[in-house]
C-alpha cells in the first residue's frame, strides 16, 4: 500500500522561536557520518552562513533543513514547529541551488511565477507579483526572455526571484555563487546582503569561501568532519578562533607554541622591524610573495617554527619587497591580538 506524504503540522509558528532549530541532528551514509549530532539555533531575520571545506557536513545539514534528507537522529524545527517528518514541499522554506535549476523551456517570468501557479494564484496576480519581484532583483523588462538568453549573474537573480516570490520566512542557499567569476561573485555578495536586509527574511547560506562568509554573514558556523567547531559573528570567529582548525580555515592564522601554551595570531597583526621591542622574536625572511595591495612574508624564527606576516604596500614597490628575502628581522605583536587555544585544539 502506498504511503501518504506527511502533511504540514497544524501548529502555528511559535512567537519568538528561532527561525531554524536543529537538535541532535545526525545523518549517516553507511560507514560515513556526514552530520554528527549537531545543535544549532538560527534567529529570525539573520543572514547565517554554514562555512566549511568539502565533506564537512554543511550541505547535508542544509538538505536536512529543507527536508531533502531525513535525519537518522534528532529533530528539525522551523519557527518553533517540529517539521522533521514534514515533506519538503510543505515546509516554510525555499532553496536556491548553485546550478540555478531554472526551467529552460519557460520564460523568465514563467519561471518566477511557477511557485505561485502551484499554489493556485490567479494568472493576473502572479504576473504582477513576478514583475514586481524581477524589478526587485534588478531585472526589469526581461520577463519574456528564456534563461539561455541571460548571463550567469542574471540567471542566478531569476532563481532568487523564483525562490522569494512566495515570501518564505527562510531561504536556503547552497553555494549559489560558486559558478560565477570573481568580479561577478563579489558584486552578487553585495547584492544578496542588501536584498536580505530589504526583505527581512532569514537566509541560511552554505559556502566553502571564507571571505564570502566573513563579508556577508551576521553569524556563521564553521563545520569540520560533520561537527560545528565554532559559531559566532564574523569578527568573533576571525579574531578569536576557538580551535586550531578554525584558526587555519577562516583566513590565515599563525599557531605558535611558547612555554607550553599554544596561541594564534593573524598575519596582519604582526609588526616586522629591524629592531623590535617587547615580545620581539628574531628570525630570517625565508620567502616573499608580492600580491599587489599586500606583501606576504614567511619568517623562520630563531626559536623554532615560522610566522606569516602581511604588510600593506602603502609606499613599497615590488622590487623593494622582494629584496627583503633573506633579511634578518624581529617580529612583535600586542598581547590582545593573540588568542590561546588548547593543546588538542579545543
Amino acid at each position: 500500500m502506498a504511503t501518504l506524504a506527511p502533511t504540514a503540522p497544524d501548529t502555528d509558528a511559535v512567537a519568538g522561536a528561532p527561525a531554524v532549530r536543529l537538535a541532535g541532528v545526525r545523518r549517516v551514509y553507511g560507514d560515513v557520518v556526514a552530520v554528527a549530532g549537531i545543535d544549532l539555533d538560527i534567529g529570525a531575520g539573520e543572514f547565517f552562513t554554514m562555512l566549511g571545506p568539502s565533506g564537512s557536513g554543511k550541505t547535508t545539514t542544509l538538505r536536512v533543513i529543507a527536508g531533502f534528507e531525513r535525519p537518522d537522529a534528532g529533530h528539525v524545527e522551523l519557527q518553533g514547529v517540529d517539521v522533521t517528518r514534514v515533506a519538503p514541499s510543505q515546509r516554510a522554506v525555499n532553496t536556491v541551488f548553485q546550478d540555478y535549476a531554472l526551467f529552460p523551456h519557460m520564460t523568465v517570468a514563467e519561471n518566477v511565477e511557477y511557485g505561485l501557479r502551484i499554489k493556485g494564484i490567479g494568472r493576473r496576480d502572479r504576473r504582477a507579483r513576478a514583475e514586481a519581484m524581477l524589478d526587485r532583483v534588478r531585472l526589469p523588462g526581461l520577463g519574456d526572455r528564456k534563461p539561455a538568453q541571460l548571463s550567469g549573474g542574471q540567471r542566478q537573480r531569476v532563481a532568487l526571484a523564483r525562490a522569494i516570490v512566495n515570501g518564505p520566512p527562510v531561504l536556503l542557499l547552497d553555494e549559489p555563487l560558486g559558478a560565477l567569476d570573481l568580479k561577478l561573485r563579489q558584486e552578487m555578495q553585495i547584492f544578496l546582503k542588501a536584498l536580505q536586509r530589504d526583505l527581512g527574511i532569514t537566509f541560511v547560506y552554505v559556502t566553502h569561501d571564507q571571505e564570502e562568509a566573513l563579508t556577508m554573514s551576521d553569524r556563521l558556523a564553521v563545520f569540520n568532519e560533520g561537527r560545528i567547531e565554532q559559531v559566532g559573528t564574523p569578527a568573533e570567529v576571525y579574531e578569536h578562533p576557538q580551535t586550531e582548525f578554525v584558526a587555519g580555515f577562516v583566513g590565515v592564522s599563525n599557531v605558535v607554541e611558547r612555554d607550553g601554551r599554544r596561541f594564534t595570531i593573524r598575519p596582519e597583526k604582526i609588526r616586522m622591524t629591524d629592531e623590535g621591542v617587547g615580545d620581539a622574536e628574531p628570525g630570517t625572511v625565508r620567502e616573499v610573495v608580492y600580491v599587489g595591495m599586500i606583501t606576504r612574508y614567511v619568517v623562520d624564527l630563531d626559536a623554532g617554527g615560522q610566522l606569516v606576516v602581511v604588510r600593506q604596500n602603502l609606499e613599497t614597490s615590488s622590487q623593494e619587497a622582494l629584496a627583503e628575502q633573506g633579511k634578518r628581522v624581529r617580529l612583535s605583536w600586542r598581547p590582545e591580538h593573540t588568542y590561546e587555544i588548547g593543546k588538542e585544539g579545543k
